[in-house]
């Protein structure tokens, strides 16, 4: 097929930055490797003006910042949602956790569409359906009402995560333009998140937490607008993308039986947070068998989907490489962990400290300031330092923030464990985010670029959502064995509280160990080939 004719200087670029992983096996070059080669040369020569490198930062990492902003919002306010929407006590975490249940049950399928017919189509579609969810939210009278409206922004979410990291590679060669690319989108999600917290807060008790909606809708039209105006269309112009592609070149079947089980799965834990004896709940022991039934059926219809060399939505042999194998389980942990510590931290100072939302929110400030420190200083030492190291590092920074909560007491001052502890956690989340990043994508042909960030995004979810239940599961079990009268005594709270705290320390401090096993070979990451 005859491709536009590209000068010796672009070939020199596209030698530096066309590198292939320490990661990746090498393998001869066949038809589908020489078609990947094609588009990325293709994808290179349409250079990326400073004006599309400033909005396509600010975009991927608005879209990001503010699900995750609206997550925080959730968390600090939920306090104040169940009095006015007078939720029953079986659902009180749902606002919370819904969201990132039905996110990471679809990223898998929307990744991998979107690099069949194009992210550029998907992420905009998102970002409309972002802003029109978030804009139901507001508006919901009823805990049922911003339950669905939250499950169906989750959804638009899936849209646009995938696509924001496929939007990256395709439109910066590596080296420090995606490191930072990476490290601005890895920084909104914990930012957004604390700021989520610290600005909620204040929005919660003063306007009220349905303006906070407001806001982000306003954002998300923003995004919208300057998105439509400035992502490059490149990728979507070429002759090999068509729609009519989203037929043959998505594993559907492996996408709808790893979603169903995810879903089943996190529906269970979930349902069962306030109390364990729910487990033994008809339908939530038949939920649970078939999810756990269909892992098996997944592996078997990806292994066979290999052997016939047809599309397999994440290949049985990417499992056997210790590095994929290492990130897939940090990110898991390490998001359930920072999600859950966040939510029992602000019911600490609420429930225990007897704080309103606007001073838990004051005092959850620190944690925005130490994501953009950080995300700003890994973004620039990424390609110098190497990953493995990166990761151990501010990990240990952050196993202390669960550790110096597990200790508290109630009475003791904000500055002695509290401080701290909000100022450490983000530490090890936003280097885990950039790295990961990097090396996930590096993993994935130049045309799969979508489906990496839907598996990335997809675990980190899902990661999210059953820490969350699984540290409520904890807590809730020691509330209610208390010698208290009343589960919802201070001091039954408190022990709960502990049980959660120590829960995120022990899978905090797993990730160490995994990143010692499996990523010690790792090297430098997110450089240009010397």
């Amino acid at each position: 097929m005859a491709r536009t004719s590209i000068d010796l200087a672009l070939l020199k670029e596209l030698d530096e930055a066309f590198v292939i992983s320490p990661l990746q096996k090498p393998s001869s070059v066949d038809e589908n490797e020489q078609q990947d080669l094609e588009e990325l040369i293709l994808e290179i020569s349409v250079p990326v003006s400073k004006a599309q490198t400033v909005a396509i930062i600010a975009s991927v990492t608005c879209v990001t910042g503010m699900g995750s902003f609206l997550a925080g919002l959730v968390t600090v306010a939920l306090p104040i949602i169940i009095v006015d929407l007078r939720l029953e006590q079986n659902l009180f975490l749902w606002p919370a956790s819904i969201y990132a249940l039905t996110c990471g049950c679809t990223l898998l399928l929307l990744g991998s569409v979107a690099d069949v017919v194009g992210s550029r189509p998907l992420y905009l579609l998102g970002c409309l359906l972002q802003c029109l969810f978030t804009l139901g939210c507001g508006f919901s009278k009823s805990g049922p009402a911003l339950i669905v409206f939250r499950g169906l922004s989750g959804i638009a979410a899936s849209f646009c995560l995938p696509s924001a990291v496929s939007i990256i590679n395709s439109s910066f060669p590596v080296g420090r333009r995606r490191n930072r690319a990476f490290a601005w989108m890895g920084g909104g999600q914990p930012i957004g998140y604390s700021i989520g917290l610290t600005l909620g807060g204040s929005i919660a008790s003063t306007a009220g937490w349905q303006w906070g909606f407001y806001l982000a809708a306003i954002v998300n039209l923003t995004v919208l607008i300057l998105a439509s105006w400035q992502l490059p269309k490149n990728k979507e112009n070429a002759p090999t993308v068509r729609w009519e592609r989203a037929v043959s070149d998505v594993d559907w079947l492996g996408a709808l039986i790893a979603s169903a089980s995810l879903a089943l799965l996190s529906y269970v834990l979930a349902s069962v947070t306030d109390t364990t004896s729910k487990a033994l709940a008809p339908i939530n022991t038949v939920f649970l068998l078939l999810a756990l039934a269909l892992i098996p059926c997944f592996i078997l219809w990806v292994g066979r989907q290999e052997r016939l060399h047809r599309p397999a939505l994440i290949p049985n042999t990417l499992w056997y490489d210790k590095v994929f194998t290492s990130i897939i389980l940090n990110v898991f942990f390490t998001w359930g962990a920072f999600n859950a510590f966040e939510q029992y931290l602000n019911f600490f100072l609420q429930e225990i400290q007897k704080h309103n939302a606007l001073e838990a929110a004051l005092r959850l400030g620190p944690a925005p300031i130490a994501g953009i420190l950080t995300s700003i200083i890994v973004g620039l030492i990424v390609h110098r330092v190497q990953a493995d190291w990166i990761i151990i590092v501010t990990t240990l920074f952050s196993c202390l923030s669960p550790l110096l909560m597990a200790v508290v007491k109630p009475y003791w001052s904000y500055w002695v464990c509290a401080f701290p502890a909000i100022s450490l956690i983000p530490v090890g989340l936003d280097s885990l985010f950039i790295v990961s990043n990097l090396l996930i994508t590096s993993m994935f042909p130049a045309t799969t670029q979508g489906l990496a960030g839907g598996v990335f995004n997809t675990i980190s979810q899902i990661g999210k959502s059953m820490g969350l239940a699984l540290a409520a599961l904890i807590a809730n079990s020691i509330s209610s064995h208390h010698s208290a009268i009343d589960s919802r005594d201070p001091e039954a709270l408190m022990e709960g509280y502990r049980g959660a705290f120590w829960f995120c320390f022990a899978i905090t401090t797993l990730t160490l160990f995994i990143t010692i096993w499996g990523l010690r070979s790792v090297g430098r990451v997110g450089g240009k080939k010397a």
